[in-house]
């Protein structure tokens, strides 16, 4: 088994391991465990990426803000910090998606009514949180322009890229929406049940779409 396989049989181990702490109540072990899954999806990008390029160093920037995000916001305290550190994550997916875009054309040109359904998503979101913000509303109006602005520009590439590439990179920029939204919707509409495994899920799965698109999308440059 080479590097890379190991490092990612590691991610998806740490990542049972934290759903199982999320759903038995262990939040304590979350602190030692949560905090290993992304630099573990991070080590198999790497050693599987090969030559690092412009495309490669963006996402390794993201991954590694995310992990900064993981782990502030392990406490309730550093919410804002947390969320900095995602909006950071996103607005080099956005970067990443961008790059992408110029070497292959843009399609929301072709298709400008497909940015209807994200913006009317986003502000029926927003219309639901709002009540409940106070003072947080400006950073996650923010928030949440830039995640619809990062899912956008994934949908930009259909066509554009390998089947396989734009498969990852649009299932992980979705599920990242759907991440945020549920983690958002819990802490500030109205909380549910199993709303950690829900969140954590949907994160990790696309965070690994993400990082398989860009091992794909490498390897054909």
């Amino acid at each position: 088994m080479n590097n890379s396989r190991k490092w990612l049989w590691f991610f998806w181990l740490i990542v049972l391991a934290d759903l199982f702490i999320i759903a038995f109540g262990y939040e304590n072990l979350r602190f030692y465990i949560k905090p290993l899954i992304i630099p573990a999806l991070l080590l198999y990008y790497y050693t599987n990426a090969g030559v690092l390029n412009r495309f490669s160093k963006i996402l390794l920037a993201g991954l590694f803000f995310s992990f900064l995000g993981d782990v502030l916001l392990l406490w309730e305290e550093y919410f804002i910090p947390g969320l900095g550190c995602f909006l950071t994550t996103h607005l080099l997916y956005i970067a990443y998606f961008i790059k992408t875009a110029k070497t292959s054309g843009w399609q929301l040109k072709k298709y400008p009514l497909l940015i209807v359904p994200i913006a009317i998503y986003a502000m029926v979101l927003l219309w639901l949180l709002l009540p409940s913000l106070g003072a947080l509303a400006l950073p996650v109006i923010i928030y949440a322009v830039v995640i619809s602005v990062m899912l956008l520009l994934a949908v930009n590439l259909y066509a554009q890229v390998k089947k396989e590439v734009y498969t990852n990179f649009i299932g992980g920029a979705a599920l990242f929406v759907l991440s945020d939204s549920l983690l958002a919707i819990n802490k500030f509409y109205r909380s549910f049940s199993y709303s950690g495994i829900a969140i954590m899920v949907t994160y990790v799965l696309a965070q690994y779409f993400i990082v398989k698109g860009s091992l794909n999308q490498i390897r054909k440059l």
